[in-house]
């Protein structure tokens, strides 16, 4: 059996770095929790939002947030060979990750999850069945943001598979506190063990082990 640490969509498009995107306050500052929670598992997997740029869904401004389910117009980001693709800084190179993931390249749907290509969830990324092979049975999540890409993962993972996910708040960040709160419900709910510190993890490794 094995640890399995995920960081979803960690990138500069999220974050100040990138302040004509999709910059999500305190984005930079979940990297050294990242950091410390890929040293407890045995995996580390990175995702990415992953872009052309002349998608169906695209506006030239950003008007707000929807919720996850109403959420279908975005302004540009995370665009192919762009400063805001890359990871954020004090992350590893995406290749030094053990399995990545992209989500997004097709132009006529923007998904958040990253175990399908498609809303129907009938199209695999290939993260699960990686997950089923390394016999994953603990999954360590953080990432952005907390209500939408973190979210759907998370249900979907819990959806999909008989792992433990715990999500690690002092590891992600969000847009809304309305909304960050209804997500964690969501998950909980679904089964997931949500923390609020890194710290916690150790502790809740081991109670898992035994």
């Amino acid at each position: 059996m094995s640890i399995v640490a995920i960081d979803i969509h960690p990138q500069k498009t999220f974050s100040e770095l990138c302040p004509d995107e999709l910059p999500v306050p305190g984005a930079l500052s979940i990297v050294p929790h990242l950091n410390r929670q890929a040293a407890w598992a045995d995996y580390r997997v990175l995702t990415k939002d992953a872009h052309a740029g002349h998608e169906s869904w695209l506006t030239d401004t950003q008007n707000g947030y929807l919720p996850l389910e109403s959420a279908e117009q975005w302004i540009s980001h995370a665009v192919l060979g762009t400063e805001g693709y890359g990871n954020l800084p004090g992350l590893p190179r995406s290749e030094n990750y053990h399995f990545l993931v992209h989500i997004g390249l097709e132009n006529n749907v923007h998904t958040f999850g990253a175990c399908f290509h498609d809303m129907a969830e009938n199209i695999s990324t290939g993260l699960i069945e990686w997950l089923v092979c390394r016999n994953a049975d603990t999954l360590i999540i953080g990432g952005l943001t907390t209500e939408y890409c973190v979210q759907a993962t998370v249900l979907q993972l819990c959806w999909y598979g008989k792992w433990r996910v715990i999500v690690n708040l002092d590891a992600c960040r969000s847009l809304s506190e309305r909304e960050e709160q209804q997500a964690i419900r969501n998950m909980e709910k679904a089964g997931a063990l949500i923390v609020k510190h890194t710290d916690e993890i150790p502790d809740l490794l081991l109670e898992v082990a035994h």
